[in-house]
């Protein structure tokens, strides 16, 4: 009985010894792979360093001056990572309940979900933790599917602890949900955000974080927008998940799975979205700006990985604006253009007044110019392959105002492709705030991507009648006429020999009419009447006036002759957005500023903006400059910003887009048409808003028959009403509806109060409205 009782109790102590044996092998068999993988043995660690600063792939942002997102740089990762505090508490709950229960209570491993994982193996469910799972993302990458899968587990393992070491557990989760890819250029939380659901990650709600949560197990896979009900289910999944751990209640589960999975698809690219213009322009003036400036070890920044912000000038509210206006306009004037060139009624469509060879010509420099002709040059094609391939009919994808996403798939040749692109009108517009040369909104033409030439900045035509306040701004100034000043409306002629003409100048009014009469100043550039502008810079001289352009920042060479008058100079809306905010801004020229700081991905400043400025009229010329220009909108060619058509416009009236714009606040501007209506331009001022438009064809010869729809009044200036009309309906905005402050002590005269009354008794009738530009 002895013996068997100490034979009993030696068996008890054996198991007691093999248990701790066991277990103590096994300790020291898990500290031995441990280190083992910390000393590299399967496979390189990352460093300390690394461990501090783990390396991922930022995309630059441009963000607007009302804190929105305009869009971003990238090449291959489209991600801005999101502090912690900007997460939403649901959607940290809803990923702590599905992926690691127990995340705030283990350093990195989960024991009780690894030995349920060895035990089941994996029928149960995974132990990875929200740890590990940022380890593999950062450190190890996709899952081997040999032998070596287990070794990346080690290494998870290890580089697990080492993140719980060196990072909060807040941190650790904001790290996870910003490095994660999902899917469709959402990189990290807050692109997916952005591209699912169209806002900010602390806006999701529950349903849409859960949606979210759900793409972590594998964003391929439960794709939204491909399997519709497989990520619905899994959502649900995510729902339970949450109420079975208390961040939410069964009665809250229940009825968030009954919604709808809402997804609203943004898709980030870089020729759509906000301000897509702007944002290439700005992708040019950063390759420039990372040339100048260096960092600190003389590395360049990268543009597309590098996580800089560009804190801009442009205003999202009155850029949707903008854009909203030129899509409006331009279709319904395109409408129009297109009713005009049917073959029957312009059997060269979309040219004018051009002879066969003249438009062979121009065809044959357009090809030649194509990506593709080059592309295949590069490529070792002959000429006459490449020529052969123009005129071979292939499927593509091209620009159309008539579907609902401005393009369609058609069959064409790709030389039919290049007339067809020919025949659309192009626009371009920019809004600038004169005080702080701060551009507002910027729009380089009607679809980038159909149409990635920016006629902002890139193109210049001519100005017409928009260079007309230049000269009247050097008579003011140096002769100190005013307003009221009168000159006959006769036919006037510049002598051969003066001011470098070899021949006479005999400038002729855009109808071919002289009244003869004595017109003010105001009243001559109200409706632009060419031959007091010639007398104008007759007695200025043309460098008098091409010095005052020059100082108000127009920067091609100007001929010094007497033709820049009438506006025959090519000049971009950018350059003469600027130089007229010299005259809304007293006379000081402001340059147009589109960036005021960059900061790198840690917030530190690399860069301010310091206004460049220039005193170029004196307050008083500025402000006399402005009354008369006040007189376009009064009753000049500008008028239809306040006036009705005439009855027998209602066709007329159905293409200028947004009438009536009611605008009964202070307006000074300017219309702009250029010969054979090649060019159509307004400029419009407010006290804080100076905004540019131009709209033509791609080539002068492409252009209305008339001056009905050619006209400035026409083609630009509905863009401008229409805009301005939206921005006032926002009063946020801040645009002023207050007169033009007037300097104290004026000393140009600009009452011209009686002379305005006798002109406005003489055109009381329909038919002289018409006349003077209604």
């Amino acid at each position: 009985m002895a013996k068997a009782k100490q034979k009993k109790q030696k068996g008890f102590f054996t198991y007691i010894k093999w248990f701790w044996i066991l277990f103590g092998s096994g300790l020291f068999l898990i500290m031995l792979v441990f280190l083992l993988a910390s000393w590299g043995v399967f496979g390189e660690m990352p460093t300390f360093e690394r461990l501090e600063n783990p390396q991922t792939n930022l995309a630059t942002e441009f963000i607007s001056s009302d804190g929105q997102t305009l869009g971003k740089l990238y090449l291959d990762d489209n991600r801005t990572p999101v502090s912690y505090k900007k997460l939403p508490e649901n959607l940290v709950n809803a990923l702590v309940a599905t992926e690691d229960a127990r995340y705030y209570n283990h350093s990195g491993i989960d024991a009780r979900g690894t030995i349920r994982a060895f035990v089941y193996l994996g029928s149960k469910g995974g132990a990875s933790t929200i740890s590990q799972q940022l380890a593999r993302q950062l450190f190890v990458g996709i899952r081997a599917k040999d032998w070596t899968k287990y070794t990346q587990k080690i290494k998870e393992w290890v580089i697990a602890t080492r993140l719980e070491r060196n990072y909060t557990k807040e941190e650790i989760i904001a790290m996870y949900l910003n490095i994660y890819d999902f899917g469709y250029a959402a990189d990290g939380i807050r692109s997916a955000a952005r591209i699912y659901f169209g806002k900010e990650p602390a806006e999701l709600k529950i349903e849409e974080s859960a949606v979210l949560v759900g793409m972590l197990k594998n964003s391929s896979l439960y794709n939204p927008l491909r399997r519709e009900e497989l990520v619905l289910n899994r959502r649900n999944t995510v729902l339970s998940q949450m109420a079975k751990y208390e961040y939410i209640t069964e009665k809250e589960k229940d009825s968030l799975q009954q919604l709808k999975m809402d997804i609203n698809f943004n898709p980030e690219s870089h020729k759509e979205g906000l301000a897509t213009y702007f944002r290439m322009y700005m992708q040019r003036w950063l390759n420039k700006w990372v040339k100048e400036n260096p960092k600190l070890d003389g590395e360049k920044y990268n543009i597309y990985l590098d996580g800089l912000k560009i804190y801009t000038t442009i205003d999202s509210r009155m850029q949707q604006n903008a854009e909203d206006a030129v899509q409006a306009h331009m279709k319904n004037l395109q409408t129009e253009f297109f009713h005009q060139n049917t073959p029957d009624r312009n059997p060269t469509a979309p040219f004018l007044d051009l002879e066969t060879f003249q438009i062979d010509n121009i065809m044959e420099q357009a090809m030649k110019n194509s990506v593709r002709w080059k592309a295949m040059k590069r490529d070792g094609k002959s000429e006459n392959e490449i020529r052969a391939s123009f005129r071979k009919k292939t499927e593509m994808n091209v620009f159309d105002w008539n579907s609902d996403s401005y393009e369609k798939d058609t069959l064409m040749t790709p030389l039919d492709s290049i007339r067809y692109y020919k025949t659309f009108l192009r626009t371009a517009m920019m809004s600038m705030e004169p005080q702080t040369g701060h551009v507002k909104a910027w729009v380089g033409g009607v679809d980038y991507k159909h149409f990635q030439y920016d006629n902002v900045i890139q193109g210049a035509r001519q100005a017409g009648s928009t260079f007309k306040p230049f000269v009247y701004a050097a008579a003011i100034d140096q002769l100190r006429y005013s307003p009221c000043d009168s000159l006959p409306d006769n036919q006037y002629c510049i002598e051969p020999l003066k001011h470098g003409n070899m021949e006479a100048w005999c400038p002729k009014n855009s109808n071919g009419k002289y009244s003869g009469e004595d017109l003010t100043l105001k009243n001559a550039l109200a409706n632009s009447v060419n031959t007091v502008t010639a007398q104008l810079i007759d007695k200025v001289g043309p460098s008098s006036v091409v010095a005052i352009a020059k100082n108000m920042g127009l920067s091609k060479e100007i001929l010094e002759v007497p033709s820049i008058a009438l506006g025959t100079l090519d000049v971009n809306v950018y350059e003469m957005v600027g130089a007229y905010g010299t005259f809304a801004n007293q006379g000081v020229y402001v340059k147009p500023v589109m960036v005021t700081r960059i900061e790198d991905k840690n917030g530190s400043v690399l860069y301010e903006y310091v206004p460049k400025t220039k005193d170029v009229l004196s307050k008083d010329v500025a402000y006399a400059m402005v009354n008369l220009m006040e007189g376009v909108t009064q009753y000049g060619s500008g008028g239809r910003l306040r006036h009705s058509f005439a009855k027998n416009q209602t066709v007329y009236k159905e293409v200028i887009t947004g009438y009536p714009y009611e605008l009964t606040n202070p307006i000074a501007g300017k219309t702009g048409t250029t010969q054979n209506q090649s060019d159509g331009w307004f400029m419009g001022m407010v006290p804080n808003l100076v905004t540019g438009v131009w709209v033509g064809g791609e080539e002068r010869s492409i252009h209305f028959k008339s001056l009905t729809y050619g006209q400035g009044a026409s083609m630009a200036l509905p863009i401008w009403g229409m805009y301005m009309k939206k921005n006032y309906e926002n009063e946020e905005l801040g645009i002023s509806k207050d007169a033009f402050e007037e300097p104290e002590n004026m000393s140009i005269n600009v009452d011209c109060t009686k002379v305005l009354k006798d002109l406005k008794d003489d055109l009381d009738t329909e038919d002289d409205l018409e006349d003077v530009g209604f």
